[in-house]
């Protein structure tokens, strides 16, 4: 036993002895293939430093032919992205180049009409969409909002307006007066006729005032009301004791009258109030809803296939209304220093002041938000109607810019019959010009006056073309200043009022940019609201099914009890 203890410790220490042998040399070998492999990296190191040299730089020859590349398919890409914007721009450029040299070939009177022909077109697709579109955005936007978000965004919006209006007033007339266009002898030179016509604030205020109520919304939707004065003879009066001889035998008695043109104000009032009673109807009202948006909806894809056709019809507008103006060079003499003045007073409040407050509220980059409104920007240049363009304004507003459609409709929509920015700067720039040009001195009382009364003869104009001369006799009347000098302003108001417009137009998008900013939080805080709402109205109606489908349990059926 002793020696077959002795064997097996014999035999277990060679296997010990065997195993350490092993590892000794699986050891060593590591090492020797550590040490291999590492100088088999440097040699790769070594021999591969010239070929990654080579690799750095074709590597940089063949970024500089991408980037090249693709600032190609950059260029190509934008274009394909803002075809229609490219187009409207071009459509301007050609338009303005073909007047001119229609001009040099002199065509007859029927043949402008033919060249403007398709232009006229296009205003009347736009304006045919105008009131559709105001009734279904009203209403579709205001369902949309509880009283108290639209009180807030409707005060928001309203000192919007009037600020901007009285700012826009006040670099009119700092420009004018800097300027000072006004030359008593341009009255000599340029001939026009009588526009004598008896205005008054009041009127003007109270035409305001019916036009926001109007008696018949059908008759609305293609009249307005207005105060005008007719001549009626005298009543014959005896034995009146301070009668005079000398007394004309008429006097002037104010009637209203109806004129063409849709009562935009009544209907913004009318569609306000008819959503917000239809959106706090809940489930009542909820199908007469659903109908607005899906009319809206409707409207909006409708606008979006006249919107292709907007470049060329543009381009007709400009060539037939350039090859329309006599005396094209003798006017732009005349009056050159006063469309100047006008011109940088546009730019001034369009480049300064609309994107500084614009800063100011949002601290965001106004030329991004410029960028994306230069499509109904372009359009409001050729058409000279702020309603025309408003459909594409909703467009770039939602689409390009992201604002929250609830708040363009409310905003847009009235801003597009109240703001007028552009207006209000013209209006006073003419009347302080015209009394320049009569050689009637202003004092400080005057000028507040004039920026006063142009702001509210802005709100006041019509969202058509030219509206401003007709309520330019108000601010004329309010300073004494002959009315009849109006028509001097005739031959260049073609111009002014494109360029005006289009600074209206940037004015009502800047305003729906501030408010959804300000607004952005109460809006999220509604959807989230009205989400929570949806969410607890459906596991109230997912509990009542299950509880209507589960089975009675047994011995507890009215027929048992």
């Amino acid at each position: 036993m002793s020696s077959l203890g002795q064997q097996l410790q014999g035999s277990l220490s060679a296997v010990g002895r065997a195993i350490s042998v092993l590892k000794n040399s699986t050891q060593v070998g590591k090492d020797g293939g550590e040490q291999q492999a590492a100088a088999q990296d440097a040699a790769d190191m070594g021999s591969g430093e010239d070929d990654e040299k080579q690799e750095v730089f074709q590597s940089h020859v063949i970024n500089m032919d991408t980037s090249a590349r693709s600032k190609v398919d950059l260029v190509l890409e934008w274009l394909r992205t803002n075809l229609l914007l490219a187009l409207t721009v071009g459509g301007v450029v050609v338009g303005v180049l073909v007047g001119f040299l229609g001009r040099l070939a002199r065509f007859s009177d029927e043949s402008i009409m033919l060249v403007s022909f398709p232009g006229e077109i296009l205003m009347r697709l736009l304006k045919m969409f105008i009131l559709p579109l105001i009734i279904s955005s009203l209403v579709s936007g205001m369902a949309q909002l509880d009283a108290r978000s639209s009180g807030r965004m409707g005060s928001r919006a309203l000192l919007y307006y009037i600020t901007t209006t009285i700012l826009a007033a006040i670099v009119g007339i700092f420009m004018v007066l800097i300027i000072h266009p006004g030359d008593p002898s341009i009255k000599t030179r340029v001939e026009g006729g009588s526009t004598d016509t008896k205005v008054s604030t009041l009127d003007a205020i109270l035409d305001i005032v019916r036009n926001l109520f109007p008696d018949n919304l059908m008759q609305a939707c293609f009249q307005q009301v207005q105060t005008t004065y007719k001549k009626v003879n005298k009543p014959l009066v005896f034995h009146e004791p301070n009668s005079s001889d000398d007394s004309p035998g008429f006097i002037l008695k104010p009637q209203l009258v109806y004129k063409d043109g849709t009562n935009v104000m009544g209907m913004i009032v009318f569609c306000l109030a008819f959503g917000l009673l239809a959106g706090q109807m809940g489930a009542k009202g909820r199908l007469m809803v659903d109908f607005f948006v899906v009319l809206n909806d409707i409207v909006m894809k409708l606008v979006g296939v006249v919107m292709w056709y907007s470049p060329f019809g543009i381009l007709c507008l400009i060539a037939g209304k350039i090859m329309s103006i006599e005396n094209l060079a003798a006017t732009a003499q005349q009056l050159g220093l006063y469309m100047i003045t006008v011109i940088l007073g546009l730019l001034l409040h369009a480049l300064i002041t609309l994107p500084g407050i614009y800063y100011i509220f949002t601290r965001k980059n106004p030329a991004v938000f410029f960028q994306g409104m230069l499509q109904a920007w372009v359009t409001a240049l050729g058409t000279a109607s702020s309603a025309a363009t408003l459909p594409i304004t909703f467009r770039c507003l939602e689409e390009n810019n992201k604002i929250d459609p609830r708040v363009t409709r409310f905003v847009v929509a009235v801003g597009a019959t109240v703001n007028m920015d552009g207006t209000a700067l013209y209006e006073a720039v003419a009347a302080i010009f015209i009394a320049q040009m009569n050689g009637i001195p202003l004092g400080i009382g005057e000028v507040i006056t004039v920026s006063l009364t142009a702001t509210l003869a802005s709100i006041g104009a019509a969202s058509i073309p030219s509206a401003a001369l007709i309520t330019m006799l108000l601010v004329l009347s309010a300073l004494g200043l002959p009315t009849s000098d109006i028509s001097l302003l005739f031959a260049v108001d073609w111009l002014l009022d494109r360029i005006r417009t289009s600074i209206n137009v940037l004015g009502d998008a800047y305003g729906a940019g501030i408010v959804y900013h300000m607004s952005k939080d109460e809006l999220d805080r509604m959807d989230a609201e009205r989400g929570a709402d949806i969410m607890e109205s459906g596991a109230k109606a997912a509990e009542a099914a299950d509880c209507i489908s589960r089975p009675t349990p047994a011995g507890s059926s009215e027929t048992q009890i």
